[in-house]
């Protein structure tokens, strides 16, 4: 079943894409794995999904090892500062950056570690008090303190839209997160891009395609 959801999602990506005129394979299927089973995300895996996504490092950390080196593992939820070491020994991307107290902390633990941490910036382009991500008025200042930190590459910006059963609804917040990304690559900054857009889930991810997506997370269409 897994498997013939990874394909329904994937050609249903496919068609969004060629709505907007662009390639499905400019789009990357990212399998949200939380409450999933490790066989459940083998399935997926199993089936062609080369990107998974938890909402909290140590589900993360209880799940991912075994899959270690198959597949991109990503931090989809928000992060806590205390988490931060454990989440770079875990994910290959962090979507959640959302303060400069979070990013100043990512960067202390990349130093420490010896590398560099891949990170988006979480947008609330809803305004809604009850979600994550920094206002858009903030985004400017964020990625200025960001550009200044050695060990952090920003690859581009992540948003979710208020969940509506009308899809439809989302497409306002996924441009604007578009039009934000657009604004913030007009200024040159150094390890930072607007490559990446992450935004898009079950109930919206095809919208999310049509305007711009290059990263959908996907969980109840992918494991039922």
């Amino acid at each position: 079943m897994i498997a013939d959801n990874v394909r329904r999602v994937r050609e249903r990506i496919a068609a969004a894409a060629a709505r907007a005129g662009r390639s499905g394979g400019d789009v990357e299927l990212l399998a949200a794995t939380k409450g999933r089973s490790v066989a459940e995300i083998e399935e997926a895996v199993s089936a062609g999904v080369r990107a998974i996504g938890e909402n909290r490092v140590q589900e993360a950390a209880a799940k991912f090892p075994a899959l270690r080196g198959r597949v991109s593992m990503h931090m989809i939820g928000h992060l806590q500062r205390n988490k931060v070491r454990n989440a770079l020994g875990i994910f290959d991307l962090i979507h959640s950056v959302d303060s400069v107290r979070l990013a100043e902390e990512i960067e202390r633990e990349a130093a420490r570690a010896g590398g560099a941490a891949r990170v988006l910036i979480e947008v609330n382009v809803s305004g809604e008090d009850q979600k994550f991500g920094v206002a858009p008025d903030g985004l400017p200042a964020l990625l200025d303190a960001a550009a200044g930190l050695a060990h952090i590459r920003v690859e581009g910006l992540m948003a979710m839209a208020p969940f509506s059963e009308d899809a439809e609804a989302s497409r306002p917040f996924f441009r604007r997160l578009r039009r934000l990304a657009a604004e913030a690559a007009r200024k040159e900054r150094p390890r930072v891009e607007m490559r990446r857009l992450s935004m898009g889930m079950t109930q919206d991810f095809e919208t999310a395609v049509e305007e711009g997506a290059t990263i959908v997370r996907v969980g109840a269409a992918i494991f039922g």
